[in-house]
């Protein structure tokens, strides 16, 4: 499985962002998928999954009620809606994809760099 994310850019504090995450697969349904951020000289950081076929969606702590996830499919993509920007959600944002029998994420995109300015 292939990944390749986007969408992201320089925002100010309050704006919103789409992310997208595009999969090269034809079994792109039967991946769970996640965002991931990180940010130099700090641990990645969980942000938000979403099941198979979308019934399940986490959130990190930090973003809920900000942030929506969300998956269509037949498009094999995955979006991460981000809204209420906050310098604090300064990173690079990653994408990545699992089998639910796998515990690990192993497929990983590159990143999208997302800058929120005060």
């Amino acid at each position: 499985v292939q990944l390749q994310a986007s969408g992201g850019g320089l925002v100010q504090a309050g704006d919103s962002l789409r992310l997208s995450c595009a999969a090269t697969t034809r079994t792109f349904s039967r991946y769970i998928v996640g965002w991931f951020r990180q940010v130099p000289g700090k641990e990645r950081e969980f942000v938000a999954s979403i099941s198979e076929k979308g019934g399940i969606t986490n959130y990190a702590d930090s973003v809920k009620g900000r942030f929506t996830i969300s998956r269509d499919n037949a498009k094999n993509t995955v979006y991460l809606q981000m809204n209420s920007l906050k310098p604090e959600d300064t990173a690079v944002y990653l994408c990545a994809a699992r089998t639910w029998s796998n515990r690990e994420f192993d497929y990983w995109g590159q990143g999208t760099l997302v800058t929120v300015s005060s």
